[in-house]
């Protein structure tokens, strides 16, 4: 299931450009207004949250059966093991079939409203429907996917607890408000910047505070900021061949523009940007400097910046592969 759009990030991408960079004295104003702690990830009002809705989601999330050849759940390209990612520079889809872009990281994805590395799903109910129809992905259409969920009887009771009072709970619709209310729940707080930011000022290395101050002076907090460390717009960035949101909106004025990724956890989500085409974390700072913000690094600003990324490591989500429920 791609969400194209973290989900590496997996991947670092959408800086926008810097007419100016700030200088070390205005550091400190800029960091509170830059950089949040995380909390708790967002609701939809549309779609509240409840255990049994996020234990159905879960079950959901993990099994296969949702995919038509009954060996691809979401988890196969948004491992909880691997950061939610799959370590790949393009997932492996339906048939064997190479999907056309990275798949992006499923934790903290509930920071945003863009979803898809081209933005063309809106919350991550939209989104969730995306993966399972692709013939790319997982290429089940909606009325097969909720005839083969109504075919497991092991999931009425699931479904008649997470949605009570409904007469027919197991519909399409349900199905993804479940896998969204289990991803709500896929944050990674307390990383050494969240406790440096709560006060705990040795939490974060010297090299590391370098970085940040550097990650600040030249603009890369233009996108990467607030809790996810992505602002969630779209923004242009030339690279590769893919044409970005343009792709799906055919307007010329979207060529190129891709959803800012999140820098949670990004040094576990590569390889890098889109394409999956940047293997390392140190390339992919150079390119990002360069590229977006006409900034060429030196050796020490790289290794400083890649530094405090390293450190944008947070607790991980304690979930435990589920039993599946039977035929």
């Amino acid at each position: 299931m791609v969400l194209v759009g973290a989900l590496l990030t997996v991947t670092l991408a959408g800086c926008g450009s810097s007419s100016s960079t700030k200088t070390t004295g205005q550091l400190t104003e800029v960091r509170q207004g830059s950089f949040a702690t995380i909390v708790a990830a967002p609701d939809n009002p549309d779609n509240p949250m409840t255990p049994e809705k996020v234990e159905l989601g879960k079950l959901l999330f993990h099994d296969p059966r949702l995919s038509r050849s009954g060996v691809i759940s979401c988890a196969t390209c948004h491992n909880l093991g691997l950061a939610g990612t799959d370590r790949l520079p393009t997932s492996i889809g339906h048939g064997f079939q190479r999907t056309p872009r990275n798949a992006p990281t499923v934790l903290n994805a509930a920071f945003f409203q863009n979803q898809f590395w081209d933005g063309r799903a809106q919350g991550l109910e939209e989104q969730a429907k995306g993966p399972i129809q692709a013939e790319a992905e997982m290429n089940m259409p909606a009325d097969m996917a909720v005839e083969r969920i109504k075919s497991i009887k092991g999931y009425h009771e699931y479904f008649e607890k997470a949605f009570p009072g409904e007469e027919d709970p197991i519909t399409f619709d349900n199905i993804v408000k479940a896998i969204a209310a289990f991803e709500r729940t896929l944050i990674t707080p307390n990383d050494a910047l969240d406790r440096y930011l709560r006060g705990d000022k040795n939490a974060l290395s010297p090299q590391a505070i370098r970085g940040m101050e550097t990650f600040e002076r030249i603009g890369c907090t233009s996108c990467h900021a607030g809790p996810a460390l992505s602002s969630g717009a779209m923004m242009k960035f030339d690279w590769g061949s893919d044409p970005g949101k343009a792709s799906w909106t055919k307007d010329p004025k979207d060529e190129k523009f891709f959803r800012v990724q999140t820098l949670r956890n990004v040094s576990l989500t590569g390889p890098y940007f889109h394409d999956g085409s940047v293997e390392t974390l140190e390339e992919a700072v150079t390119i990002m400097a360069r590229v977006q913000l006409g900034y060429e690094l030196t050796d020490q600003e790289r290794d400083d910046i890649v530094a405090f990324l390293r450190s944008l490591v947070g607790e991980m989500p304690k979930i435990e592969i589920p039993q599946l429920p039977p035929e």
